[in-house]
């Protein structure tokens, strides 16, 4: 391996295990990881123009690689890194598939990373997705071949997509599959969905590099990001090699590293269940996870698990350190049932040495953050209404307009409503126009966009009314990093930490709640808790800030694993319906929402059937047994 992959193992961690068959890093943060990335391709790339070589890079498209991108571009114009030297070839792109479009891969290539730096457009390549289809196999013949006239790739940059594909080499692809022409499996379309606003607009089909040709590469670096890779990252790195999972196939190339965030290595042996690949430090967190594991793995409820549990699973030493199951039974039961609160806010005049939240103040000050126009309902409906009910100043800021999910069709609706309604229509009118004629290249205008967000915004007063929220206490923060118009957005501005803190200087909350759901398909999740966190820090010194916990809430895909849970809030039957009639106020979001990633359920429905399965969990552990659960982790500053 090249030298710097000594360089991640000493910025990141990895250990070698029984488990593992493909060499991996993982590293707190995806741009931390994604610098040391683009160093390794700027120091192959110096390399070879020391030597007056061609430094050929095999380069992917989607959100993984966009970071390392921006570092490659940053050292072209701060570093005097030259691309003059070098010759890319693109894995991939959709077909049929005009250049021009904004899905197309050229577009993206061009617009996050060739349009800044000195590369000869003469040495991109593309495959490309506009050639005529009896000339498609014959270019897919001439790719190929270009690409074995320069000697081969000499640093491929993959991706990983759910169904294991690298490339487009979706499940089947042969390992010694060449450039090619190939039908998308109909995951890897619902994952591209939200870029097309809708899998009705995504491609069946798409041009790929093969397998063999990636393979051919003479050292290969894999991005996966967040906990939706999770599974197919375990499946890839600890599974045997098979066509199910073409990313297997990279087990047999000796110069491969796989570049994980936490997210996406959080099921692979050695994160999930570290007791069963080395010795342990015994952490409190790590024995309420391995519990909680146990107990799921035996199917037995905490207190009912033996010392032959522990000792038959890998946890003899856990039970060395605490002497017998039935005392270490005991405590995590408890560290469990502490979790369990019916009172958000903290309950007033009770001993509060065991609860989540504190007791004092009596009436506290709270900030329900809501990335889009409807997470506050969905992900925390039952807590939000808690809170209201207790007594508490309740604030909600919703964090963006959402303007970008509500369909062209719902828009129409309401335009011609308005038109229907006003002798002076020339704004509906001007509207109905555009909404009618408008293509898939077109951006919405101002105008469209502001009746979107005027959408969303009525429904949101309509929810927040529902749960007695007085209309004084809705903020609408509509951050400038999402008001693009189309679905990538800019990146975080000090505009947009300004007003998370001018909201949260108003408030001075004692309590602040936020998503920390990273496995939003469209990412405006983890931008809205970076913006968060960077208001937090800029103002953790003021002395309100003292007073100030702050709880993350999971959004509609993923919730806290039980170890994880810092508060459960029970629902009771009653909850969960006016909870499901709060996020129905959001009619724009029913019926073919287009951000559903690769859930065909609706929000309601798999919201309820995740706090459902929340509260089971709890009662599996030998807990009291509830309609329903809302979990939140408290975030630390």
């Amino acid at each position: 391996m090249l030298d710097q992959t000594i360089t991640y193992t000493e910025a990141g961690k990895f250990e070698d295990t029984r488990f593992e068959r493909i060499h991996n890093v993982i590293f707190d943060s995806s741009r931390e990881a994604s610098v040391l990335v683009a160093r390794e391709m700027a120091n192959l790339i110096r390399k070879k123009e020391a030597l007056n070589e061609t430094c050929v890079l095999g380069l992917a498209t989607g959100s993984s690689p966009i970071k390392v991108y921006e570092e490659l571009v940053r050292m072209h114009k701060e570093e005097g890194l030259s691309f003059a030297n070098v010759v890319t070839f693109n894995l991939d792109e959709y077909y049929p598939m005009d250049k021009q479009n904004i899905q197309s891969y050229y577009y993206f290539m061009q617009e996050h990373l060739f349009d800044h730096v000195d590369i000869l457009p003469e040495n991109i390549n593309i495959p490309d997705g506009s050639v005529r289809a009896e000339a498609l196999y014959q270019h897919c013949i001439d790719y190929e071949m270009k690409i074995k006239s320069y000697g081969g790739i000499d640093f491929q940059l993959l991706g990983i997509g759910r169904t294991g594909h690298i490339g487009f080499n979706e499940p089947g692809s042969h390992y010694n599959s060449g450039t090619r022409s190939i039908t998308l499996d109909h995951i890897t379309r619902v994952d591209a969905a939200p870029a097309f606003l809708g899998i009705d607009n995504v491609p069946r089909k798409a041009i790929t590099m093969g397998v063999g040709t990636v393979r051919a590469a003479k050292r290969i670096v894999l991005l996966a990001w967040g906990v939706s890779k999770a599974d197919i990252v375990k499946k890839t790195v600890e599974g045997a090699i098979t066509s199910q999972v073409p990313a297997t196939y990279l087990q047999e190339h000796n110069n491969t590293t796989f570049v994980l965030d936490k997210g996406a290595s959080s099921e692979l042996t050695r994160v999930k269940t570290p007791w069963l690949v080395t010795s342990c430090i015994w952490t409190d967190f790590l024995k309420l996870k391995a519990v909680v594991w146990l107990s799921e793995l035996t199917n037995k409820a905490i207190l009912k698990l033996t010392d032959k549990d522990y000792n038959d699973n890998g946890m003899s030493g856990l039970l060395t350190e605490e002497g017998t199951a039935y005392d270490l039974n005991i405590k995590m039961f408890n560290k469990l049932q502490h979790t369990i609160t019916g009172w958000p806010g903290g309950k007033p005049d009770a001993d509060d040495t065991y609860r989540p939240e504190r007791s004092q103040p009596e009436q506290k000050r709270v900030i329900i953050f809501s990335p889009h126009p409807d997470d506050d309902v969905i992900s925390m409906g039952g807590t939000f209404d808690r809170l209201v009910e207790q007594g508490h100043e309740v604030h909600i800021a919703y964090q963006t307009s959402g303007n970008i999910a509500v369909s062209d069709e719902e828009a129409l609706k309401f335009a011609e409503i308005a038109k229907s309604l006003s002798t002076d229509s020339k704004d509906a009118d001007a509207i109905i126009k555009f909404l009618n004629q408008k293509t898939e290249n077109d951006i919405d205008t101002l105008p469209v966009r502001k009746l979107k967000a005027n959408i969303r915004r009525s429904e949101s007063l309509a929810a927040t009314r529902y749960l007695n929220l007085d209309d004084s206490h809705v903020h609408f923060l509509d951050l400038p990093f999402y008001e693009t118009g189309t679905i990538k957005k800019n990146n975080l501005s000090q505009k947009d930490v300004a007003i998370m803190c001018d909201i949260i200087e108003r408030v001075k909350p004692h309590q602040i709640y936020a998503a920390g759901d990273l496995a939003d398909p469209h990412g405006t999740h983890k931008v809205c808790l970076d913006a968060l966190f960077m208001a937090i820090e800029a103002l953790k010194h003021k002395d309100y800030m003292k007073d100030c916990w702050v709880w993350l809430y999971r959004g509609a895909w993923h919730e806290w694993e039980l170890y994880e849970i810092d508060m459960a809030v029970p629902m009771s039957p009653d909850q969960v319906l006016k909870k499901r009639h709060a996020i129905f106020y959001h009619q724009s979001q029913k019926d073919g929402v287009m951000f559903q990633g690769d859930d065909s359920r609706e929000f309601w429905v798999r919201v309820e059937d995740r706090n459902r399965l929340t509260a089971k969990k709890y009662n599996d552990m030998g807990l009291a047994d509830y309609a329903a659960m809302e979990a939140f982790k408290r975030y630390l500053f």
